[in-house]
């Protein structure tokens, strides 16, 4: 009997992804590589633990795992990203036909999902490039899914995605076509980027609250835990409100780990993205400079020896800090939304956001009851910078962001994500900035010319500055 489905790589993901697609009744074909000594009957000592994989069928023969698939074949790649795409896809263009569909679940690049699939089509197979959000955990009880690809390619492979997907809040699957090419792929990049800036934004809020409010660990536990049964719930907050309470013995277990955060790069590819596009992605560019910053351990420890800053604040204020941190979320969410758009835009994918929105509302890192409420404004308002939901937030909250970045910067704590909020917002909202000035500096220097105020759309101007 042929199989309606394939996965190649049996890591963390791809089981959790097989156990996945298997309970709901699909017929699989599992294949890892075989390295002997290392990797051997990875697929076959897989199915003999889990009960729901008894009927699947493991191979680590690659042209009798294609073999093993009712054609046109749907083959899943999970693998690591990079090289190792490359190298599978090339082997199994040995073995594929012409209208095949080849998905790759890894965090790849947008631009080497676009080369993938051009490559690909040159052989009439058709190739997804498919974000996957969740974790172990999301994979295996239903993550959330953003697929770049033909809209032919989609409708044969949407109703396995679906099945497997994590359930929105109206109980559809937070499983939409996303767009053609890389799409898929840039938008989960997106959504690591937005990530990375709401994990800093955390840490921020526990800094100040242990090094300023002296809180110990267990009852900033507590008081995420509260904030967690409010309308700013999200799946990070709950996840730090348990990693605060962990003890080994009498010590907390944050207090053993190195303060040196890693990084696996797709932090940096959409602040690349996003300067590329020229779209303000400020506060996960914060973030990741200060995994940056964080990196630069034995540094720090030297220069903390020579200069030696007095890190003491008055105690903030519980509600104003819970505001803060509140403003600053809807900040980061608003430039990742502005930058897919900017890139539906500029590479003809036509992205719907509000379908975004609604994918991201549970099964990924951030889902949260503010994507909920995205997702509802989107449905009625294609913007969301110029909406009442960033208008009534900003006049509600914005006394409370200022009054805690200040309270932090006072005590020479960094709080890179909660200052740059309030630096966007400060400047977003200001109609006459300072650009004049940087246009005439450009013209002083390289004549690069400038417009007048009085007629934006007019001819360009030059100053002979020096005469």
């Amino acid at each position: 009997m042929k199989s309606e489905f394939g996965i190649i790589g049996l890591g963390v993901m791809g089981k959790s992804l097989a156990r996945n697609f298997s309970s709901k009744g699909f017929n699989l074909s599992l294949f890892n590589r075989h390295v002997s000594g290392k990797e051997e009957n990875v697929a076959k000592e897989f199915i003999k633990v889990h009960d729901e994989l008894r009927i699947c069928q493991s191979f680590d023969d690659l042209e009798k795992f294609v073999s093993s698939l009712e054609t046109p074949r749907k083959i899943l790649i999970m693998v690591n990203a990079g090289e190792a795409i490359d190298s599978v896809i090339s082997d199994l263009l040995d073995f594929i036909q012409p209208n095949d569909i080849l998905i790759d679940g890894g965090n790849s690049h947008y631009k080497a999902t676009n080369r993938r699939k051009n490559k690909l089509s040159e052989a009439h197979v058709q190739f997804v490039g498919m974000g996957v959000s969740g974790g172990e955990e999301g994979a295996l009880k239903g993550p959330s899914l953003m697929p770049g690809c033909d809209q032919q390619a989609y409708s044969k492979i949407e109703h396995y995605l679906k099945e497997i997907a994590a359930k929105d809040y109206e109980g559809n699957p937070c499983c939409r076509f996303i767009g053609n090419e890389g799409a898929g792929h840039f938008v989960k990049m997106v959504h690591n980027g937005i990530e990375y800036a709401e994990m800093q934004l955390i840490a921020e809020i526990y800094s100040i609250l242990r090094y300023i409010n002296k809180i110990d660990p267990n009852n900033i536990s507590e008081i995420l835990t509260d904030w967690n049964r409010s309308e700013i719930q999200n799946y990070l907050l709950e996840s730090t409100a348990i990693i605060l309470k962990k003890k080994t013995g009498d010590d907390y277990v944050l207090d053993s780990i190195l303060d040196q955060a890693s990084h696996k790069g797709t932090g940096a590819w959409t602040s690349m993205a996003a300067a590329e596009l020229g779209v303000p992605f400020t506060m996960s560019t914060a973030a990741l400079n200060a995994r940056f910053i964080s990196s630069l351990k034995e540094t720090r420890v030297k220069i903390s020896k020579e200069i030696e800053l007095k890190r003491d604040a008055e105690p903030l204020d519980l509600n104003s800090i819970k505001h803060a941190y509140k403003l600053a979320r809807i900040v980061n969410h608003i430039q990742g939304f502005m930058l897919i758009e900017s890139a539906s835009k500029s590479y003809s994918w036509n992205i719907d956001l509000k379908n975004v929105a609604k994918v991201w509302t549970n099964g990924c890192i951030i889902a949260s009851k503010l994507m909920i409420k995205l997702a509802n404004n989107l449905e009625k308002d294609s913007s969301l910078i110029e909406n009442t939901l960033m208008f009534d937030q900003v006049k509600m909250n914005y006394t409370d962001l200022k009054r805690t970045v200040s309270g932090a910067l006072q005590g020479s704590f960094p709080i890179p994500c909660l200052s740059e909020s309030l630096n966007y917002i400060n400047a977003i909202t200001q109609a006459d900035g300072v650009g004049n000035l940087i246009q005439a500096q450009r013209d002083f220097f390289g004549a690069h010319t400038y417009k007048l105020k009085d007629d934006p759309e007019g001819p360009s101007h030059h100053t002979e500055w020096s005469k």
